[in-house]
């Protein structure tokens, strides 16, 4: 049974509006499984818009963010629990992060480190670049093709819940998820 979901996102608020939708569309998704969000921590681009969704269908939302985004005055004071860390490498090493991260929670759940279900909500076609370019690496043989078999991607939130609330994906029985949701490099 799923109890929380980490939703790895931009603060960046200069991306087009249909990722700021499907922001939207998740937060009020994850608040009506009444699963908890676990976040970034902050209340700008697309996290706030995430966590403002959580908050307004009723759902709890927590979030990781460094004390040096606190001192900026762009942490969502409104969680329901907000951890402060010193910098971003102890924010990173409770799993909420950048983009790089991806790999690195696919590389956890191979290694067996963990073994929660994880969905690349490939909105707006925005991860195609990078799962061609891994499609590549099957093609010269670098990666394996039962690689891929290690997170799921969706296309809208409706089919990323199903995914999630089907169970596929998860070898035991887990109590928080990862969903990545287009982030951006620049803001």
């Amino acid at each position: 049974m799923i109890n929380a979901v980490t939703v790895y996102c931009s603060s960046g608020s200069r991306v087009p509006r249909i990722y700021f939708d499907a922001a939207e569309a998740l937060g009020a998704a994850i608040a009506r499984e009444k699963w908890k969000l676990v976040y970034g921590g902050n209340a700008v681009g697309l996290m706030g818009a995430l966590a403002d969704a959580v908050r307004a269908h009723k759902g709890q939302v927590i979030g990781i963010t460094p004390q040096v985004l606190v001192e900026k005055g762009i942490s969502d004071e409104q969680c329901d629990e907000l951890i402060v860390t010193t910098g971003m490498r102890e924010r990173k090493a409770v799993r909420l992060g950048t983009f790089e991260e991806i790999f690195e929670i696919i590389v956890g759940r191979q290694l067996g480190c963990h073994a929660k279900p994880i969905v690349l909500l490939n909105v707006n076609r925005y991860y195609d670049p990078l799962l061609a370019m891994l499609q590549h690496g099957v093609e010269q043989g670098f990666i394996r093709v039962t690689d891929q078999e290690w997170f799921h991607q969706s296309t809208n939130v409706a089919e990323a819940i199903d995914y999630l609330k089907s169970g596929r994906g998860a070898d035991v029985q887990q109590t928080e998820s990862s969903t990545q949701i287009p982030s951006s490099a620049m803001e």
